[in-house]
C-alpha cells in the first residue's frame, strides 16, 4: 500500500496513493489510522484525491477512522472528488456522518478552527 503522511503538531494529512480503496487494502489502512490514533495525532485529515473506487470494506476503513477520532480530535475526509467515490458516499449517506471538505487547503483550516473552538470551549469551562 502506497500512502504519503504529512504531520504536523495540530495534525497529520495521509493521503493515499493508490486508485482503489477495496477489501486488498482497506485492513491496512484501518492498522494505520489505528497506529495514528496511539501516536497521539489528534486530528487526521484523510485525502482521496488519488482514489478513484472504494467499496464497502473502504468505507468500513473510513468509518473506523471516524470512529477513532470521534471523542478525541477531528477527522476530516477530503478530495473525494472522484465521481464513482462521491457516488458511493452519497448513496451511503455518510455526509451526514462525515466532515467531507473538498480540498487539503479548506481541510486544514477547519482543523484549526475547530481547535481554536475546543480551546476556546475549555477555557470557559475553567472559569
Amino acid at each position: 500500500m502506497k500512502f504519503t503522511l504529512d504531520k504536523t503538531d495540530r495534525y497529520t494529512i495521509f493521503k493515499l496513493d493508490e486508485e482503489n480503496l477495496n477489501s486488498i487494502l482497506a485492513p491496512d489502512v484501518k492498522s494505520e489510522f489505528v497506529l495514528l490514533s496511539n501516536e497521539g495525532v489528534r486530528n487526521l485529515i484523510l485525502d482521496l484525491s488519488d482514489v478513484k473506487y472504494v467499496d464497502s470494506s473502504g468505507l468500513s476503513a473510513i468509518l473506523t477512522a471516524n470512529r477513532l477520532w470521534k471523542d478525541y480530535g477531528s477527522f476530516v475526509l477530503t478530495g473525494a472528488v472522484n465521481p464513482a467515490v462521491k457516488k458511493l458516499i452519497e448513496i451511503s449517506r455518510l455526509e451526514s456522518i462525515l466532515t467531507i471538505i473538498p480540498t487539503v487547503e479548506e481541510s486544514i483550516d477547519y482543523v484549526f478552527m475547530e481547535d481554536i473552538e475546543k480551546e476556546l470551549t475549555a477555557e470557559g469551562d475553567d472559569e
